[in-house]
């Protein structure tokens, strides 16, 4: 018996460059707004998994200033994003083969990292 059945999952990132933050998920990484108020946009990542951008100046707990944390996505098409973000002039690290993927990393403007990875 599994007791912790997760059915879906939500990431809160509390930001201090909140409106910044917002536009990268919203229009660098393409990502559906699900729910929307003036200080919390959750953004929709696949049916079930959705990730938040809060401003930390209005929410109850202190952001960590990209700290500590690693969002990890795997993509399809690793390639086509890497050179998207370069296109869109985020600073972006080299493709390179980890843990039988390819994978490489980048950051949102709160300083969080990100893995975008590819199967074999």
């Amino acid at each position: 018996m599994t007791i912790f059945n997760v059915r879906a999952t939500n990431t809160i990132l509390y930001c201090r460059n909140w409106q910044a933050t917002v536009r990268f998920y919203r229009e660098v990484l393409g990502l559906a707004v699900h729910h929307a108020l003036d200080w919390f946009v959750e953004f929709q990542v696949t049916p079930d998994s959705f990730i938040s951008v809060a401003d930390a100046a209005r929410a109850t707990i202190a952001g960590a200033q990209g700290q500590g944390l690693t969002l990890a996505w795997q993509v399809d098409e690793l390639d086509a994003l890497h050179r998207h973000l370069m296109e869109a002039g985020v600073a972006v690290g080299p493709i390179h083969s980890r843990w039988g993927a390819r994978v490489f990393y980048f950051h949102d403007p709160e300083g969080h990292r990100l893995e975008a990875w590819s199967g074999k």
